[in-house]
């Protein structure tokens, strides 16, 4: 078995046994507030400092739930994020800051229907911060 095959179907089984991510909203909100704030704004509502020169004008980031249904849409979030569902908002895919996401531990977060999204620690503790700030609906 190839290396890399070896180390994903490892990985893949233990995920079944271990536990999904542990989110740290704290952390979080540090990495909101260094790579995301400047178009969202620090109060993740669109206003950041950036929105003017935008193209597409930055999302309310606590009106997500809101927006779908009163569920949060973690799928869409993560891969949005990641950069596995770019968005081409001013010439470049969101966020400026991708490559950053890319690195570090995978984790699994727990989507509705059960199954894990894979995506790294960041992206998990930048989604547990972003949950905690939904406006009720």
């Amino acid at each position: 078995m190839h290396r890399k095959a070896h180390i994903a179907l490892c990985t893949a089984l233990g995920l079944a046994a271990a536990p999904l991510a542990a989110e740290d909203p704290e952390a979080g909100q540090a990495l909101y507030r260094t790579h995301c704030a400047s178009c969202h704004g620090i109060d993740a509502m669109g206003e950041g400092p950036m929105r003017g020169v935008l193209t597409i004008k930055p999302t309310d980031l606590t009106a997500l739930s809101a927006d779908n249904g009163g569920v949060f849409p973690l799928e869409r979030v993560v891969k949005r994020i990641d950069g596995r569902d770019p968005l081409v908002a001013h010439g470049s895919p969101m966020p400026v800051y991708g490559d950053f996401f890319e690195g570090g531990a995978s984790v699994g977060l727990k989507a509705p229907s059960g199954q894990p999204i894979m995506t790294s620690e960041a992206v998990a503790d930048l989604v547990a911060w972003l949950r905690s700030v939904q406006a009720d609906g």
